[in-house]
């Protein structure tokens, strides 16, 4: 249940709320907002009097949910999406930052097609030990020139709560990857920040689940949160994914937040990755998630997976012909 309560409730009032009920607390300049547990169902009659509005849910997706709030908009730099906008922004880069000659070609790149958001990892939360795991700071550092020299967003990934200060540090948008999904100290930091946050979906997790993470984002008072379908494991094994439409249009029907596609961690292969993002585009998504390097062969992470810079183009192209069908805005 969530409660907006006036702000004279006693402390007496607030402390039995988060003892007995598990309640989180928002403190907002004209009310206070009270987030309790689903099995809240009946007011205490002690917070009666103070109780300005309420709304019950069976489930502890409640912040995020379109009968408590409609459609929010958030920001990437000075560009919203979500809402009614009709917004659908373009976030394109590599896998990882990997040089500074590579991560300004590519700038280059999404600069000539109007791109505004860079993505690209610093810290990799990889499989194997072995693998090439990012630049970690110096690469937060060559993101930072980027967005210094071609005005880009940046949006990179927090592997663990060992890094977490230090993106939040240096990026517009923070990216909790599909392992991290359920990384509580993560959750908790983005929670206390006002950064944009982008949340992926665990690959083997419920809608329910995915949900739920955004919740602990929230309840602690960030509500700058975009969820991504980044595609779940399924029995199919011809690709690296399954991308979950149907939980795209699940997402749209009953949550409040934006939500954008990754279609490149989804099927594990370049050679879908335009068809997939049009796909995602007629379903109206608030943004696409594309991975893209120089020299996909050459790349130090998911190489098989990256278009090249004349794919981007051709990507672009496409989306942008049937953007406009739709009457949706490229931003």
């Amino acid at each position: 249940m969530i409660l907006h309560l006036e702000n004279k409730t006693p402390s007496v009032c607030i402390r039995d709320l988060e003892k007995n009920h598990f309640a989180k607390f928002i403190f907002h300049q004209d009310y206070i907002q009270a987030v309790t547990s689903k099995n809240t169902v009946i007011i205490p009659d002690s917070i009666a009097p103070y109780v300005i509005d309420s709304w019950p849910f069976d489930s502890d997706f409640q912040l995020g949910n379109v009968e408590y709030k409609p459609r929010r908009t958030v920001k990437i730099g000075h560009k919203l999406l979500g809402g009614n906008t009709k917004n659908l922004h373009l976030i394109a880069g590599p896998c990882s930052v990997e040089s500074k000659e590579q991560i300004t070609t590519v700038a280059k790149a999404l600069i000539k097609n109007g791109i505004t958001s860079i993505r690209a990892g610093c810290f990799k939360p990889r499989t194997s030990p072995y693998s090439f795991m990012g630049l970690g700071e110096e690469g937060l550092l060559l993101l930072n020139d980027v967005r210094e020299e071609f005005g880009l967003n940046i949006v990179t990934e927090a592997r663990d709560a060992t890094n977490i200060d230090l993106v939040l540090k240096y990026a517009d948008v923070v990216q909790i990857g599909t392992k991290s999904m359920y990384d509580h100290g993560i959750l908790s930091a983005c929670g206390e920040s006002d950064k944009t946050i982008m949340l992926k979906r665990g690959f083997g997790s419920t809608l329910q689940e995915f949900l739920q993470a955004a919740e602990f984002i929230m309840s602690a008072g960030n509500e700058n949160v975009i969820l991504c379908e980044r595609g779940i494991r399924t029995f199919e094994s011809k690709t690296r994914f399954t991308l979950d439409l149907c939980g795209v249009a699940f997402l749209k029907h009953h949550c409040n937040l934006p939500v954008v596609v990754d279609p490149s961690h989804a099927l594990g292969h370049s050679y879908g990755i335009i068809d997939l993002s049009k796909a995602a585009t007629a379903m109206e998504v608030d943004g696409l998630l594309i991975e893209t390097h120089p020299s996909p062969k050459k790349a130090l992470s998911d190489a098989s997976q990256q278009i090249d810079l004349k794919e981007l183009e051709q990507l672009c192209s496409s989306v942008q012909s049937l953007a406009k069908s739709l009457s949706l805005n490229i931003i």
